[in-house]
């Protein structure tokens, strides 16, 4: 057996195993953030003269990640229910005579959050970045299409004629604003102490904040947040917007890539698509991934939202229950945006596919004697591109 065969490597979540976004969230990156939340606490209080400068340089130095132990921190973390407070015991040992300036005036609650908001803003650049990859093929999508007359379906059924470039034009409006949703959400630092007075940091405590949001490069808060949740709920529902958003992409591929319709297939590589037990298949496998992303996020961002009915100053139970939804919305959209990044830059369009499906419809509609036009397509093609360029600018 491996000797970290207790880690989590997404065997049962393939659509961010081995993605960019994995690493980022992993156990190890949190330890790194909990680590840098504590140095950067300790930078801030000695520009108020709070904490010597020779005990930051002897936590900075303590604060190196491969002195701890993450899977001894995580089984000693059942005793006091978060992994900050066997943290601290280490980094405080590790100090020396540092030690007793280590986590000074803070909570376990300070920490973790900060360190939450800095695993998050790493894990945002990266989907941010595969969405605009995202964006950039769709659009390429969209101009090159804008008059490729294909068969729109409602309800499932064929319904009238529209472009592919539309239906690109589409995908990508979406997904644009589920790009702008998550860039605006602030992640700020975590500072209240004990009940959130910040007492415990001194009488210059209030000029603290913007010292630590400056060392970290997070946001300064208006308030503690140990019970007002907003930042972890914006952020929920921005990357379940994200999945939502590529997730609508994906059902229409997984559609358009039916061996009866065939407009569409995805990029292909060695051994992708293939069947255990149906040789002759090409599975959507990109697409089918995006989805299922997509339809479990928001039942994870559901239950972020429950957790922010959190009791009093400090709440028992709630918070800790974010920890993990919110790490697993971030791996699923991170894995989301880099798999769909793949699909569209390599997506096959099958133009005269499209015209054979089409011809049946157009049939049908001549037979009725409905005007089968297009005519507005075009140019609402145009209206999306020239909306995306000037975002994008």
């Amino acid at each position: 057996m491996s000797s970290d065969a207790g880690a989590d490597h997404g065997l049962l979540s393939p659509v961010w195993a081995g993605t960019d976004v994995a690493a980022i969230t992993a156990d190890d990156a949190w330890l790194r953030a909990m680590l840098e939340a504590e140095v950067c606490l300790a930078r801030a209080q000695a520009r108020l003269g709070v904490v010597p400068e020779l005990a930051v340089a002897a936590i900075a130095e303590a604060a190196r990640p491969e002195r701890f132990d993450v899977a001894g921190l995580a089984r000693r973390a059942r005793d006091a229910g978060n992994p900050v407070v066997p943290l601290v015991k280490d980094l405080r040992a590790a100090a020396g005579e540092a030690g007793p300036w280590v986590h000074h005036g803070a909570t376990s609650q300070d920490i973790l959050d900060t360190a939450t908001m800095l695993v998050a803003a790493r894990a945002r650049a990266v989907i941010l970045r595969h969405l605009d990859r995202v964006l950039a093929a769709l659009a390429g999508l969209a101009g090159e299409h804008r008059e490729t007359p294909m068969a729109g379906r409602t309800l499932g059924q064929q319904a009238v004629p529209i472009t592919f470039g539309l239906k690109a034009a589409g995908w990508l409006t979406g997904c644009r604003d589920a790009r702008d949703r998550l860039a605006a959400v602030r992640l700020p630092v975590q500072l209240g102490g004990a009940a959130g007075t910040m007492a415990g940091y001194g009488e210059r405590a209030l000029d603290l904040p913007p010292l630590f949001a400056a060392e970290t490069g997070l946001a300064e808060p208006v308030l503690p947040w140990h019970a007002l949740r907003t930042p972890v709920t914006d952020l929920a529902c921005a990357l379940a917007d994200v999945t939502g958003a590529l997730g609508k992409l994906a059902a229409d591929v997984i559609l358009l890539a039916q061996s009866e319709v065939g407009e569409v297939a995805e990029p292909a590589a060695p051994g992708r698509g293939g069947s255990s037990a149906m040789a002759h298949k090409r599975n959507p496998v990109l697409a089918t991934m995006i989805r299922s992303a997509a339809l479990q996020a928001p039942a994870l961002a559901q239950i972020l939202l429950g957790s922010r009915v959190a009791e009093h100053e400090r709440p028992a139970g709630s918070w800790h229950a974010e920890w993990q939804p919110l790490r697993e919305c971030l791996r699923l959209a991170g894995g989301a945006a880099e798999t769909a990044a793949e699909l569209t830059e390599g997506l096959e369009v099958f133009p005269e596919r499209m015209r054979h499906n089409l011809d049946h419809l157009l049939a049908v509609l001549a037979s009725t004697s409905q005007d089968p036009g297009t005519g507005a397509a075009s140019a609402l093609v145009d209206r999306a591109l020239r909306h995306h360029e000037g975002k994008a600018s």
